[in-house]
């Protein structure tokens, strides 16, 4: 059978999503195929559960930090539960019911292009269907975590991600391999769950590298001061896991070797571009799909293929992948439409500025533009100011032991900021303001003007102007 509709989503995580539903509310006619879970590997096995997997752990150090309160054992089989909850028991039937309701089509099924504007979508029961696009092809496939080529770890069959946030049960000795966002929250989860022999095997120096530094030596301290052992410097040479299932070694070029019941490998994802049909429309494909700032790929005759979140290797955050998809479906409409596709709103910027970014471990780390490394590669006249976030009352107020630390680069030619970073105990909250400035590039004199609450911990943009000598 062959049914044809104006746009046709290759993919029903959150960017696909999104592309579905502005471009339904263009005008358009839209298909979804998906082959595994609609929502995506956010919805089920990613941001959704492990932030539910970290909050008890969180609020377990927060509640801490009071006096006159003492926190009680974290009930493991509730907070399982409660993630399993969080992620509609990988149900995503209520997500099909949103799709449907746009309303879109939606096929179950893997979806391969099959040359322009054809997508062929294979069914469970192996039945085959094509769907023709009108204006557009999209494609929102995401990502898949990268396991490195080390001999021995694919054979040992390790976790990642997806194994360690939808885990039913937590091991007594977890070691990770890795230093980013995904090591970090999950071994600090995992191990105030219960996996009281936790390892973090880092092959750089310090934890989140692509932050500013000190964001890093928080959190490592943070990590080890609970009793999660942090080695840098650590180079894997084998891994060994003679019985599956059993224990695993993972062997180091210096060092004892380090012995554990699960292993989670979190080093990094990759575009999901394998099997996609891209040959069959003439791009040779091996990483990410390049894209301009309109999610439309480029080198394809016609310009009717788009690519939008982490396939298009632009910015492999959820929200960043909603954002794009906001702006495909909006531009693909204009353009089916024969309107002026030149809109501010129909461009990608945020993603040249520095995409706002949370590490939800404790204490949190968030930062949105560029970092002051960053910003001095590019060759900005930059200068930095940096300021306590314990020293502000507002922390105080929030218990003992407090600590964190805030940073803003500053472009000295124009007075706007090029980015900000914030560490210590729930400053998430805090990064939508931070967000605004840097996008919207407010001036600093201009933001003397914007009066923090007293006594809250947005207080230190106050001190940070006045460290910049307002």
């Amino acid at each position: 059978m062959s049914d044809e509709f104006d746009v046709v989503v290759i993919g029903a995580g959150p960017a696909g999503e999104n592309v579905a539903g502005r471009a339904v509310r263009g005008g358009l006619s839209v298909a979804v195929v998906e082959e595994n879970l609609a929502g995506g590997e956010c919805s089920y096995w990613a941001c959704v559960p492990s932030k539910a997997l970290l909050r008890p752990v969180d609020l377990t150090a927060e509640v801490g930090r009071v006096p006159g309160l003492t926190p009680g054992p974290i009930d493991v089989a509730a907070v399982l539960a409660r993630r399993d909850e969080a992620v509609s028991n990988f149900d995503d039937g209520k997500q099909v019911e949103w799709i449907e309701g746009l309303p879109a089509e939606f096929a179950r099924g893997r979806g391969r292009l099959r040359g322009p504007k054809v997508v062929e979508v294979t069914a469970p029961d192996g039945s085959v269907r094509s769907l023709r696009a009108r204006h557009a092809v999209v494609l929102a496939t995401g990502s898949r975590p990268l396991v490195p080529p080390v001999p021995g770890l694919a054979e040992a069959s390790p976790w990642t991600s997806h194994e360690a946030t939808a885990a039913r049960a937590v091991p007594r000795r977890l070691a990770v391999l890795g230093g980013g966002v995904v090591a970090c929250e999950m071994a600090q989860a995992l191990h105030g769950l219960g996996a009281r022999e936790t390892t973090l095997l880092v092959r750089g120096d310090s934890l989140l590298g692509r932050m500013e530094p000190f964001a890093g030596e928080l959190v490592a301290a943070s990590l080890a001061e609970s009793g999660v052992e942090v080695r840098t410097g650590a180079q894997v040479t084998r891994v060994e896991r003679p019985v599956p299932g059993g224990p695993v070694t993972v062997h180091l070029a210096e060092g004892a070797p380090v012995e554990a019941d699960e292993l989670l490998v979190a080093t990094g994802r990759r575009a999901a571009t394998g099997d996609l049909g891209l040959d069959t429309v003439g791009l040779s494909v091996t990483g990410p799909v390049e894209v301009d700032d309109s999610m439309r790929a480029t080198g394809v005759d016609g310009g009717w293929l788009y690519a939008v979140g982490d396939v298009n290797g632009r910015n492999l955050l959820t929200h960043m992948g909603k954002y794009q998809g906001r702006v495909c479906g909006d531009v693909i409409a204009a353009r089916a439409r024969g309107e002026r596709d030149d809109l501010p709103g129909l461009r990608d910027v945020a993603d040249g500025q520095g995409a706002p970014q949370v590490v939800f471990t404790d204490p949190q780390v968030c930062a949105v533009g560029r970092s002051e490394a960053a910003a001095r590669a590019e060759g900005f006249d930059v200068r930095v100011v940096e300021y306590d976030l314990g020293a502000v009352s507002g922390a105080y107020l929030l218990g003992e032991g407090y600590r964190g630390r805030a940073k803003a680069v500053v472009d000295e030619r124009r007075r706007v900021l090029l980015g900000v970073t914030f560490a210590g105990p729930g400053v998430a909250e805090m990064l939508h303001s931070a967000t605004v400035a840097v996008t919207a590039e407010v001036t600093l004199d201009r933001l003397w003007h914007a009066v923090p609450s007293f006594p809250t911990v947005s207080e230190v943009w106050l001190r940070l102007l006045e460290q910049y000598g307002l």
